[in-house]
């Protein structure tokens, strides 16, 4: 008889350990690394001791499960006032780890770029970051998972992160987290993000208000806000319409337009001005159009891009950016850049309808690359072994979700926008202000879709009153151009004093 009971006991043991086994997986999981060393950085002639993390903390979901291991590089000033202000800044694309921001404007240190050129092979100038906010906020730059060093941990995978709306959570989760690691909850708090970063900012705001996280302000650097101000769909205007002005722009940049008049900013109200009163009308009335209005739509067209109006004809007065990026300097065998339209390189073939490759990207990639590499496994002293992904593209299954809470409308999927959830924390949240940062010469998240997006958010001027917007003569990454990185640093250090101050 005593047999079954001692079964009975051995069953219940083994199921009690394989329990207790269970309970304690997560704790097998890997913890966060983290880097410690000491920098500094010199602005307006004072030097600034800095501690300065770099590694990843585990990061843990809503019940305290780990859920993945976030990369980041920190800089807290030593022997800091009370209250000093916390900013947490990330790129975008979506897939693009942060090594952009930290290595252009960010950091203590930055990449020495020959702006607008193509720059030689290695070695590369890294050196103290005179544009820096350090003097008045501690600076966390974030990679989103995938990129970085961050990756996946327990029972989680890529896809769990890689969406709109993963994406916002897990940012969210982040910074929470990261505020109560390192006793910052009652730090003023400001997020900056650029390009696809100002989209996720836009939810991460709200998301973070919904838990309690009061924002003192939010930056946005190249931004957008609305999908439709960049995807040339058929039958859509809007992108045409919006990409106008900055197109505008650079044709004036080149020297291509008729009546460049006395200033960038006063040619581009004049596009502006244009746009809303004689193109958008022109679009809108599609085949309807005359003969004679198209040609004197075309030939005004010409005066303000240097494209002949007989091209602006043919494409029924629509030019795409690849299109333009092509036409503008075919002549010159020359092609302009996407993301700063200042950069010119070699068009690989003039006959093409589209530009094969983006000459800004060209330029200045291998510069930061191996520039920021050097100082993080260097100076940082991230441990060599470990690999740093500059996105995720080539992740395995890496593959962005579009859909986004709250843009299901009538059942049906509309296009993909964050301006509900930046609108909704604005009229939560009198308090919080936005800075938006634009540059003229950016193809790729351009001016005017942003000015679009919040003349139409439907808010009373007391909340878009809230949004400030600063514009720069360079392009998607105007600390690239040393003038511009001068009114960057104090653009944003007056809008982080101003928002603390209140």
């Amino acid at each position: 008889m005593k047999k079954p009971i001692f079964l009975l006991f051995l069953f219940l043991s083994g199921l009690s350990m394989a329990q207790t086994s269970k309970e304690a997986a997560p704790s097998a999981l890997p913890k966060g690394e983290v880097a410690k060393s000491k920098q500094s950085v010199t602005l307006d002639g004072k030097v600034i001791p800095l501690s300065a993390e770099a590694g990843t903390l585990q990061l843990k979901d809503e019940n305290n499960k780990p859920i993945a291991l976030y990369g980041y590089t920190a800089y807290f000033k030593d022997n800091p006032e009370k209250n000093r202000p916390i900013v947490f800044a990330y790129n975008g694309g979506p897939g693009s780890s942060s090594y952009w921001l930290h290595m252009g404007i960010m950091g203590p240190k930055r990449i020495v770029v020959d702006d607008p050129n193509y720059n030689p092979a290695a070695p590369y100038e890294l050196t103290n970051n005179e544009f820096s906010i350090l003097d008045v906020a501690d600076v966390v730059m974030m990679d989103p998972v995938g990129t970085g060093l961050s990756v996946p941990i327990g029972d989680s995978k890529g896809a769990d992160f890689w969406g709109v709306d993963q994406d916002i959570r897990s940012t969210s989760l982040f910074i929470m987290q990261f505020l109560k690691e390192h006793g910052r909850l009652n730090s003023p708090k400001y997020i900056l993000g650029e390009s696809y970063g100002t989209f996720r900012n836009a939810g991460v705001m709200n998301y973070l208000l919904d838990k309690g996280y009061a924002l003192n302000g939010v930056i946005m650097v190249s931004a957008v806000f609305d999908l439709r101000t960049l995807f040339f769909a058929p039958n859509e205007d809007l992108p045409y319409i919006v990409y106008l002005p900055t197109v505008a722009a650079t044709s004036w940049y080149h020297k291509k337009v008729a009546n460049p008049g006395s200033n960038l900013p006063a040619f581009v109200q004049q596009v502006r001005e244009f746009v809303e009163k004689e193109y958008a009308p022109a679009l809108f009335k599609g085949n309807r159009i005359t003969a004679a209005e198209k040609t004197s739509i075309a030939k005004k067209l010409e005066g303000f891009t240097g494209i002949t109006s007989a091209v602006w004809e043919r494409a029924d007065l629509r030019i795409t950016p690849g299109e333009y990026y092509q036409e503008l300097l075919r002549g010159e065998g020359m092609t302009v850049g996407r993301l700063d339209s200042r950069y010119k390189g070699v068009n690989l073939d003039p006959m093409a309808m589209s530009a094969f490759t983006d000459p800004q990207s060209d330029a200045i990639s291998p510069a930061y690359t191996m520039g920021f590499l050097d100082y993080y496994h260097g100076s940082l002293g991230v441990s060599k072994d470990l690999s740093y992904a500059t996105s995720a593209y080539a992740k395995e299954g890496f593959k962005w979700d579009w859909k986004h809470q709250g843009n299901n409308f009538w059942g049906a999927d509309a296009a993909v926008t964050t301006v509900p959830d930046m609108a909704e924390a604005l009229s939560k949240d009198p308090h919080v202000e936005i800075l938006v940062m634009n540059g003229y010469y950016d193809l790729a998240t351009v001016f005017h879709g942003v000015e679009h997006s919040i003349a139409h958010m439907g808010l009373p001027s007391s909340a878009t009153d809230r949004i400030k917007m600063t514009y720069y003569e360079a392009g998607h990454m105007m600390y690239t151009h040393l003038p511009s990185a001068a009114q960057f640093r104090q653009d944003l250090k007056s809008f982080i004093q101003s928002t603390v101050s209140k």
